[in-house]
């Protein structure tokens, strides 16, 4: 099978720093794949070496089949856009836009169609005269992909490009880009450390930690069925609520506390006795009259209320651990009620507390 962008065994070493560690990653032709983590994870270097802009310590990467390992950015057909908009201020957005097609000779009536088609898809086409100065961010950020859009390439790379912008505009231009692959259907690769963009925009997440892959798989994969703890709090908001305990006769136990979960569909079986660790989300846990067909029911006191408009997230504690509950915003609770819960064992995670992986 040929894919779109294939990283086989890559390395990448600054002196004794391991910034990428034997990576693989196999990106199929029109898909959209977000590299998810905290700042330092290997993220946007792995961007960068997929777009040449720094050189594996070992390793190789294919583009359409062809070992751009070596090769110049400009030929690996890729076109690019940074969280800087990085525009040229004393040219008007239609010069920003057509400037790199007329360095590489293109014919003029062949950039007049490209830049019009790409600012007709990105609703700039009013914006062509106009100078960087006097547009908005999210304007500008338009401008910025519109430039990569220009070079009719097959992998468009997109490192954190909507990070400086407010959480409005970002909401707004998350919704374009979805749409931009929707209709284009070229492959897309984009680094984020925001976990809302990679939920909504992703086909597949690769979340990494420590120049590795953690866990590569649909927004569904990865919010269901983590692989493994760090992933079970990367992914979620508020974060998973975690309980470490025992594993004894299809039960969790933790002092007084003693959960069923014989409904939970293990991969692999506890040992008798072993330590295990109980990931539940806080919008998994349920209160009101759906708690009496709850598998597990409990009763806590609330210790902090913080309204959300939608949401209200009730802070408890459970077992002498803190544990956040996800109610409904027009939910009626105050400090130092006694609130009682369900907890559906079968839409947990549970993992081995050593190794911190999925059972």
């Amino acid at each position: 099978m040929t894919y779109s962008v294939q990283i086989k065994d890559l390395d990448l070493h600054f002196g004794a720093v391991k910034v990428l560690q034997g990576l693989n990653l196999n990106i199929s032709e029109g898909e959209f794949i977000v590299l998810l983590g905290s700042s330092g994870c290997g993220k946007s270097t792995l961007l960068n070496c997929v777009a040449g802009l720094l050189e594996p310590t070992d390793g190789q990467i294919f583009i359409k089949g062809n070992n751009v390992t070596w090769e110049e950015p400009s030929k690996r057909g890729i076109g690019m856009v940074f969280q800087s908009y990085a525009l040229y201020p004393q040219m008007t957005v239609r010069g920003n836009m057509s400037f790199g097609l007329k360095n590489a000779k293109v014919p003029k009536a062949e950039i007049e169609t490209r830049v019009n088609r790409a600012a007709e898809i990105l609703q700039i086409t009013h914006l062509l005269d106009r100078k960087p100065s006097a547009l908005s961010g999210g304007q500008r950020q338009r401008v910025a992909i519109g430039r990569a859009l220009v070079r009719d390439v097959d992998v468009f790379l997109f490192d954190e490009p909507l990070s400086n912008l407010d959480a409005k505009l970002r909401a707004d231009l998350r919704v374009e880009l979805k749409r931009l692959h929707n209709q284009l259907k070229n492959t897309m690769i984009y680094v984020t450390h925001d976990q809302v963009e990679a939920m909504t925009l992703a086909d597949r997440i690769a979340i990494m930690k420590g120049g590795v892959i953690m866990q590569l798989g649909s927004p569904d994969e990865i919010y269901n069925r983590p692989q493994n703890r760090y992933v079970a709090d990367f992914i979620g908001s508020p974060s998973m609520n975690f309980l470490d305990g025992e594993y004894r006769n299809g039960t969790f136990v933790k002092g007084d506390l003693s959960i069923p979960v014989q409904g939970y569909a293990f991969a692999t079986q506890p040992v008798e006795g072993g330590a295990i660790t109980v990931g539940i989300r806080p919008e998994h846990i349920v209160t009101g009259p759906l708690v009496a067909s709850a598998p597990y029911r409990t009763t806590t006191t609330v210790d902090l209320v913080e309204p959300m408009g939608s949401d209200t997230l009730v802070w408890a504690k459970i077992a002498g651990e803190p544990f956040r509950i996800r109610m409904d915003g027009q939910a009626t609770v105050a400090v130092g009620d006694t609130l009682e819960i369900g907890i559906d064992p079968s839409r947990a995670s549970v993992f081995d507390a050593k190794s911190e992986e999925r059972l």
